[in-house]
């Protein structure tokens, strides 16, 4: 069985690489180091990305669907969200 990867833009930065980013961007306006007008713009620079990431993860939940057999050799798609606990 094969997983197709999600396409991505042309330039985007995988998911992983831009998270570690958000990630650093927390933890230089957590330490309390950065001046002001840094601070200001590494908060902008975060929020960009967490809105980003967003948009990409709710993509990505709208991709993910679970097969349910319904009968002899035929499947429904249904939502992730429809599908029962395991």
């Amino acid at each position: 069985m094969t997983i197709a990867k999600t396409k991505k833009k042309e330039g985007e930065e995988p998911f992983e690489r831009a998270l570690e980013r958000l990630e650093g961007t927390v933890r230089a306006l957590e330490s309390g180091e950065k001046g002001l007008e840094e601070s200001l713009a590494l908060f902008e620079d975060g929020v960009g990305l967490s809105k980003e990431l967003a948009e990409r993860l709710e993509t990505a939940k709208q991709r993910v669907t679970v097969l349910m057999k319904e009968g002899p050799a035929r499947f429904k798609q249904k939502p992730l969200e429809d599908a029962p606990d395991q």
